[in-house]
């Protein structure tokens, strides 16, 4: 049965009294410390279980190395760059896929599902260098269904609101859109690797490469030819677009060791910590125009047809003050009922390259509509950001839509903001409109805060401070039965997300009611805006005669409860 808490009216220091530890008695801070990390540790591994990410492939080869070896990391803008170009659905992401390891790009039997520029390192041997995925290169006049054919493009889903006429549009102008990504990763390229399916369709791509980049190193790779000795006889064909061909297979890894030896030097590598700035929010918010106006270019596409955004696109992005930042623009993500009724298998995996995002972040930017204000689905987006213990920005776009604003209206719309997102109630909001440029430069400011604070650790001495106080203006209630709880020693275990492990005679005596006051003590008196903040209650006996701790449990007032989004 649970105990029953009420408050008798005690006066302050009443509670101090206890049976559990006799007087003049000290406790084993250092047993205390490490129990601490061991807690936090148990926390970390089913927080991990829970919020498991299907098809989380690990690179086990770049673990290896990354252990074993002895060179430094060097930052990705001094990396070489190898672009992988081609038309659509030829393999161009399976073969990035193959390099980078794991699963980085979505990769389905489907065209035009890669648009942005995907960046990933590679490894070859002692050589790293940068491989950057391309969207398919259209080069067929194609009429506007046959575009939005190739390109899996839905004028229905998503669009509700847009005219006809701008949705039109916008497919017109998606091919070009997706080409001038593609030609910008081979502008900075020093490698492309041209990757080919058809002789017909793909000598205007040859010859549009022998005019503009004659001075790069151009590799003409023939994909899907899984036999070495059948792939010799299907490369033939391809000689008439000038290039040596080479037959290979992304799936299966033929002929892409004689790739990579065609062209591609290495580099020392050099360990530089820089934040990740993730971009999530559900379609159509705004998360890539955020982007481009960090960045100052357009990154990324963006178009009012949704689920323009595919993969998770990393950019690093600079300061003018010289600090660096890695901006990753993610897909938008929507309801779980709404995924698994399209049926779209492209959409299911990007929703997936979204929380791969969150989780490898260090702070999210968490994009709503000002006009949609808070739907329910960005509270379970916000849900997946506190789980994660990530730092988060709230970040109200196209605020510039908004009519007759003033400082009593505003003040209104955040009240709102804060009671349908009381689970980030911790978080900064920041009311910024890209397509205008206006206040995006805001987040930034809004991130760095939020990152150092969820770094921060606090002093052993002024934690325990902090605690004696909360504790000495609220006790904690004594059940029906006369016990009370006692904190002995309170330590922060751990940082991203600050950690904090209580010890005390019987966690069961603290109810949660008890643990939402000491967190929101913790932060009124000594911080951490912009982050989530853990706290986990270790039941600790007295010591016995040999000195050891009697009866250990952890109880956690983080405990993980099922997500409703799609996993």
């Amino acid at each position: 049965m649970e105990e029953e808490y009420y408050d008798d009216g005690d006066e302050e220091g009443d509670w101090e009294e206890d049976d559990d530890v006799e007087e003049g008695e000290e406790m084993d801070v250092e047993a205390m410390e490490e129990e601490a990390l061991g807690a936090v540790a148990d926390l970390s591994a089913r927080l991990s279980r829970e919020l498991r990410i299907d098809d989380d492939v690990r690179d086990k080869r770049r673990i290896i190395r990354d252990k074993t070896s002895a060179s430094k990391h060097i930052p990705d803008n001094l990396l070489p760059r190898v672009a992988i170009i081609g038309r659509p659905n030829v393999g161009k992401s399976a073969l990035f896929n193959r390099l980078v390891g794991g699963n980085r790009a979505i990769v389905v039997d489907e065209p035009g599902v890669t648009r942005d520029r995907l960046y990933g390192r590679s490894y070859w041997g002692d050589r790293e260098f940068m491989v950057i995925d391309t969207g398919g290169v259209i080069t067929l006049s194609k009429s506007q269904a046959g575009v939005m054919e190739e390109l899996a493009i839905t004028t229905t889903v998503g669009m509700d609101g847009i005219p006809l006429a701008s949705r039109e549009a916008a497919i017109a102008r998606m091919p070009s859109m997706i080409e001038k990504q593609a030609i910008a990763a081979v502008d900075e390229a020093a490698v492309i690797l041209f990757i080919d399916g058809l002789v017909a369709a793909d000598i205007e791509i040859a010859d549009w490469l022998r005019r503009n980049y004659s001075d790069k190193r151009i590799i003409l790779a023939v994909n899907k030819c899984e036999s070495p000795r059948k792939g010799q006889m299907q490369a033939l064909d391809f000689w008439s677009l000038g290039f040596s061909p080479l037959p290979i297979s992304a799936i299966t890894g033929t002929g892409t060791g004689e790739l990579l030896d065609m062209g591609l030097d290495g580099v020392e590598e050099d360990e530089n910590y820089i934040p990740a700035i993730a971009i999530v929010g559900r379609p159509n918010v705004g998360k890539s125009s955020i982007l481009n106006a960090l960045v100052g270019e357009d990154r990324t596409i963006v178009s009012p047809v949704s689920g323009t955004t595919r993969d998770a696109i990393d950019t690093e992005f600079t300061t003018e003050d010289g600090q660096k930042y890695k901006l990753i623009d993610t897909a938008g993500i929507r309801r779980r009922a709404a995924v698994a009724s399209a049926g779209s298998t492209t959409e299911t995996l990007s929703v997936k390259r979204a929380f791969r995002a969150i989780r490898r972040s260090d702070v999210v930017a968490l994009v709503v509509e000002a006009m949609a204000c808070i739907t329910e689905q960005d509270y379970k987006i916000a849900e997946r950001i506190e789980k994660e213990g990530k730092a988060c920005v709230i970040v109200v776009n196209k605020w510039d839509t908004i009519p007759n604003k003033n400082h009593q209206s505003t003040t209104y719309y955040e009240q709102d903001v804060r009671e349908k997102l009381r689970i980030l109630d911790w978080a900064p909001i920041v009311y910024c409109s890209a397509t205008h440029g206006s206040s995006v430069d805001k987040i930034i400011s809004a991130a760095a805060l939020v990152e150092k604070e969820r770094s921060r650790r606090l002093g052993t001495s002024i934690l325990n401070q902090v605690v004696r106080e909360a504790i000495a203006f609220k006790p904690p209630p004594r059940t029906r039965g006369g016990k009370r709880g006692r904190v002995y020693y309170t330590t922060q275990a751990a940082i991203r997300p600050p950690t904090f492990v209580f010890f005390v005679n019987d966690a069961k005596l603290f109810p949660e009611t008890y643990r939402r006051y000491m967190e929101k003590k913790l932060r009124s008196d000594a911080g951490f805006p912009g982050t989530p903040i853990r706290l986990l209650w270790r039941s600790r006996k007295r010591p016995d005669k040999k000195g050891k701790s009697a009866d250990n449990s952890l109880q956690s007032s983080v405990i993980p409860s099922r997500m409703a989004l799609a996993t």
